[in-house]
C-alpha cells in the first residue's frame, strides 16, 4: 500500500481491497480526530482564562486552531492526507505547545488533561496513521519536545515529564500498530492479486480445454466419422452421397478456423434444425416425429449436433437400421429421443477414451445444462434421450 495512507480521490480496491479499507479507515478517523479535538478543544481553552493567560493571544489562537481544524477534516475527507497536511498538522500544534504559558491557565496544566496535551496526543497518534515511519516518528518528537519546552517554561516541569513520556509511548505504541496493520494488509493484497491472478489463468485453461474438446467433437462428428466408414468398407464405388458428406466435413473443417461472429441466444426453431440434421445423412432412412418447439440458439446447436452425432453412430455402426427421431415437450422441459432397432452395444464395454459418447453427446449437452441418457443392448438395439430442462 502507498507511504502515505491516502492519495486523492477514493481509494482504488480492485486490486487492493484490503489496503483501499485501511486508507479510508486512516484517513476518515484522523479527520474525526482533529475535528473533535479543536472545536472541544476551544471551547474548553475559552472557558478557563486564568492569569497569566493573554487574551490577546488566546482568543485568535483557538480561532486559527479551529478553523485548521476544519480544513484539516474537509480536505482529508474529500482529498485524502497528504504529506503537506500531516507537516502542517504537525507544526500547527508544535506552535501551540511553545504557547502554553500564555494559552493554558496554571491550574489546568497539570494531570496530563489541559486542551493543548490532547491537542499534542491527537497529532501524535494521526502523524503515525498518517504517514511513514521515516517521518511520523520524527513528527511525534518534534512534538514531543515543543511540549516539554512549553509546560517548563509555564513553571511545571512534572507535567513537562509526565505528558512528555505519555507522547513518546503513543509515538512508539501507534507507529508499530499502523506498521503492522500496513504489513499485513499489503501480504493480504498481495494474496489477492495473486488469487486473481490464478483464477484468469484457470478461467483461460478451462476455455482452451472447451475449445479443444468442441474441436474434438466436431472432428469426430465429421471427418473421423467419414473414415470410419471408408475403413468399415461401408463406401462402394463413386457415391453421390459420400460426396456430399466430404464437402460437408470440409467445411466442418473450415468453420474451425474461421473466428467468426457468435450466434445470439434468440429462440430458433429446434423441429427445423433437427430435420436439418437428419437431411445431413440422406442414406439414413428415418422416422421422423417433431413437435414445434423453440428453443436458445446455443441450446439448439448443441442438441441438434449431439443428435446428429446420434444419428451418425447408426450410419457407421448399424447400417440399414430403422430409426426413430423424435422431439416433444414433457415435464422435465425438451426431450429428444433417437432409437433404433441395430445390433446394439453394451455402453460398460466403451473405452473411456473414445469420443463418440462421452463429448459428442454427454458432454455437449452438459454445455447448456441438459443432459443425455444412452441405454443398449447386444441384440435389442439403442436409445438416446437427450433432455434440456427448459422450453422456449
Amino acid at each position: 500500500m502507498p507511504a502515505v495512507a491516502a492519495p486523492a480521490g477514493p481509494p482504488p480496491t480492485l486490486d487492493n481491497p484490503a489496503g483501499g479499507a485501511l486508507v479510508l479507515i486512516f484517513t476518515t478517523i484522523p479527520a474525526l480526530l482533529r475535528l473533535t479535538c479543536g472545536v472541544i478543544g476551544g471551547a474548553v481553552a475559552l472557558s478557563v482564562q486564568a492569569p497569566p493567560v493573554d487574551p490577546a493571544v488566546l482568543l485568535p489562537g483557538v480561532a486559527a486552531l479551529t478553523g485548521w481544524s476544519v480544513w484539516y477534516a474537509y480536505r482529508a475527507i474529500r482529498h485524502g492526507i497528504t504529506p503537506i497536511l500531516v507537516a502542517a498538522d504537525v507544526t500547527v500544534t508544535a506552535l501551540a505547545c511553545l504557547l502554553i504559558p500564555v494559552l493554558v491557565a496554571p491550574g489546568v496544566l497539570p494531570g496530563e488533561g489541559s486542551w493543548i496535551a490532547v491537542l499534542a496526543s491527537t497529532t501524535v497518534i494521526n502523524a503515525q496513521a498518517t504517514a511513514p515511519a521515516r517521518w511520523s516518528i520524527p513528527a511525534g518528537l518534534l512534538v514531543t519536545v515543543t511540549y516539554a519546552t512549553g509546560a517548563q517554561t509555564a513553571g511545571n516541569p512534572t507535567e513537562a515529564r509526565a505528558h512528555a513520556t505519555t507522547l513518546l509511548v503513543q509515538t512508539a505504541c501507534t507507529a508499530m500498530m499502523a506498521a503492522v496493520m500496513r504489513r499485513r494488509i499489503g501480504r493480504a493484497d498481495r494474496a489477492f492479486v495473486e488469487h486473481q491472478r490464478l483464477t484468469r489463468q484457470a478461467l483461460v485453461a478451462r476455455a482452451a480445454r472447451d475449445a479443444e474438446r468442441q474441436q474434438n467433437r466436431d472432428l469426430h462428428d465429421t471427418l473421423l466419422g467419414t473414415l470410419t466408414m471408408v475403413g468399415l468398407g461401408a463406401v462402394q464405388g463413386s457415391s453421390t452421397t459420400f460426396r456430399d458428406r466430404c464437402g460437408a466435413d470440409l467445411r466442418t473443417l473450415v468453420a474451425l478456423t474461421d473466428v467468426g461472429p457468435v450466434a445470439g441466444d434468440g429462440p430458433v426453431p429446434l423441429d427445423g434444425r433437427l430435420r436439418a440434421v437428419a437431411g445431413r445423412l440422406p442414406e439414413l432412412s428415418a422416422e421422423l416425429a417433431l413437435a414445434p418447439c423453440a428453443v436458445p440458439a446455443g441450446v439448439a446447436d448443441a442438441i441438434g449436433e449431439s443428435t446428429y452425432a446420434a444419428l451418425s453412430n447408426v450410419v457407421r455402426h448399424a447400417p440399414g437400421a430403422q430409426v426413430t427421431l423424435r422431439l416433444s415437450r414433457h415435464a422435465v422441459g425438451v426431450v429428444v429421443e433417437v432409437a433404433d432397432d441395430g445390433p446394439g452395444f453394451d455402453p460398460a464395454t466403451v473405452p473411456p477414451h473414445r469420443y463418440g459418447l462421452r463429448e459428442s453427446i454427454h458432454g455437449r449437452m452438459a454445455t447448456v445444462g441438459g443432459r443425455a441418457d444412452v441405454r443398449s443392448a447386444i441384440g435389442a438395439g439403442t436409445r438416446i434421450r437427450l433432455e434440456w430442462p427448459g422450453v422456449g
